[in-house]
């Protein structure tokens, strides 16, 4: 292709397709549009790298199932999930999984360009995955025991309201943790506080306890 910086839209939805390629195309992007997961993972292997922007909710294959096929086949392009509104544990779940970001339909301009430029500086990057680790623990050590907790909360893809009663206080006191965290951290958004927090090893599953912890309070509902 050129030495345009490409994009692989898959979305099942044509009217997603046709408006986000033409937004892509009109700010310098190539784009290149597959209608399904399925369509994608069949000539994965011959397709130029770029981002990857992949929609969650998809029939045959979902967009997490995409994911982790092209996890599996080794396939390193970094992946932008784009959500409807209410499914931010699902993309959670995605960032766990190695997406670089996620954002909720419908998006604008610079919500996209945003994602886009965290993707390409991923695809861009030479720093490996300890490095990011290393990165994101010192960073981290600016958060006191309580905003951590609430981070980590946010990582298992809960709610304010289970974080608060996780924790034993109010919903109001998690919304300002959660300020500070994001202040402290330079976060722009929460994706951004995942990613850090990803690196770091927050937010694994809390359903295999850790020393100390104490039976039922893994607390996913409340």
């Amino acid at each position: 292709m050129t030495d345009k910086r490409l994009i692989h839209i898959i979305d099942d939805e044509d009217a997603v397709r046709r408006s986000a390629s033409f937004m892509l195309k009109t700010s310098g992007f190539a784009v290149c549009t597959w209608e399904s997961g399925v369509a994608f993972l069949k000539e994965v292997r011959h397709a130029e790298s770029g981002c990857i922007l992949l929609d969650i909710r998809m029939p045959e294959m979902d967009g997490l199932e995409v994911q982790q096929a092209l996890n599996e086949r080794g396939i390193t392009m970094p992946v932008i999930v784009l959500t409807g509104h209410g499914d931010v544990s699902v993309a959670v779940r995605a960032m766990k999984a190695g997406a670089v970001d996620f954002i909720e339909k419908p998006f604008d301009s610079d919500v996209l360009m945003a994602a886009l430029e965290n993707g390409f500086a991923r695809l861009d990057s030479s720093s490996d995955a300890a490095t990011r680790a290393e990165d994101a623990a010192v960073v981290l050590g600016a958060l006191t025991a309580r905003e951590r907790e609430v981070l980590e909360g946010l990582a298992q893809g809960l709610p304010n309201k289970t974080i608060a009663y996780d924790l034993g206080i109010s919903p109001r006191t998690v919304e300002v943790h959660r300020a500070n965290v994001m202040s402290k951290l330079g976060a722009r958004s929460l994706s951004d506080a995942l990613r850090i927090a990803f690196a770091a090893g927050l937010g694994h599953d809390k359903g295999s306890p850790g020393p100390g912890s104490a039976p039922g309070t893994a607390g996913n509902s409340v």
